[in-house]
């Protein structure tokens, strides 16, 4: 090619190696989109499923898939957690929590009841009292929500009043704080029109959706493509001047 003046290894090997850095970190963001996409699916389906067993699932959870369960007890009373306004920023509220007494178990699941909407002021929402008695519960049984650095440490044992407040819900503070053992996932009810929480279970991406990784992916593949160009660009042959004759 003579419009092209021949690189040197050095600009060969590093355009090489950017190129296919790039490629692969595209390759990978690929592959994130498709694996939550996945996760997606597999909840949508679990939440359609008929319902299992608690503690058949319990002592065995699935591993690459959500399980819809059934499970009879009693609610711990007076016993509530809310998740300082957690995904429904627009509205403010809470996610409430209440821990459960599974039938002949030995340790206590926490249900994840739904969200209640604030009223416009700092106070928490108002709260419904727990159903007394027996109770048969339905709903999928899935991982605690996400946890993170939490300014102060834990906010629960500085709490003497029901319901307590935390911005993260984490299953070794609650835990100790009811002095119980807890089962390591969380119990999210099924959606009920009559029920006064809102109950729009989903896994949360939405910091980092599928779409935002295949966008990624296009401007790593960018980046691959502008390596190449680059060095394209760089030893392209200049035209020469003519000679001045006069």
């Amino acid at each position: 090619m003579k419009w092209l003046r021949r690189p040197s290894w050095f600009a060969l090997l590093l355009t090489a190696a950017g190129a296919l850095l790039f490629i692969r970190l595209g390759v990978w963001q690929l592959h994130r989109a498709n694996e939550k996409e996945e996760i997606l699916r597999r909840y949508a389906a679990a939440e359609n499923a008929a319902p299992r067993d608690f503690s058949a699932v319990a002592a065995k959870p699935p591993i690459d898939a959500f399980a819809r369960v059934s499970v009879q007890g009693e609610y711990v009373p007076d016993r509530l957690y809310l998740l300082d306004n957690p995904k429904h920023d627009q509205r403010g509220g809470a996610e409430v929590y209440a821990p459960f007494r599974p039938q002949h178990a030995d340790r206590l699941l926490l249900v994840d009841l739904g969200f209640l909407p604030g009223n416009g002021t700092d106070q928490p929402p108002q709260l419904p009292p727990l159903p007394t008695g027996k109770q048969v519960l339905q709903g999928l049984y899935v991982p605690a929500p996400g946890v993170g650095f939490e300014m102060g440490g834990n906010a629960l044992a500085r709490q003497a009043r029901w319901p307590k407040t935390t911005v993260y819900l984490e299953l070794p503070q609650v835990a100790a704080d009811l002095g119980a053992t807890l089962y390591p996932q969380v119990l999210a009810l099924d959606a009920d029109p009559a029920s006064i929480y809102v109950r729009e279970h989903t896994i949360d991406f939405s910091s980092m959706p599928p779409a935002r990784h295949r966008a990624y992916a296009f401007q790593w593949f960018t980046f691959a493509v502008a390596a190449v160009v680059i060095l394209l660009v760089l030893h392209r042959r200049r035209p020469s001047k003519p000679l001045d004759r006069s």
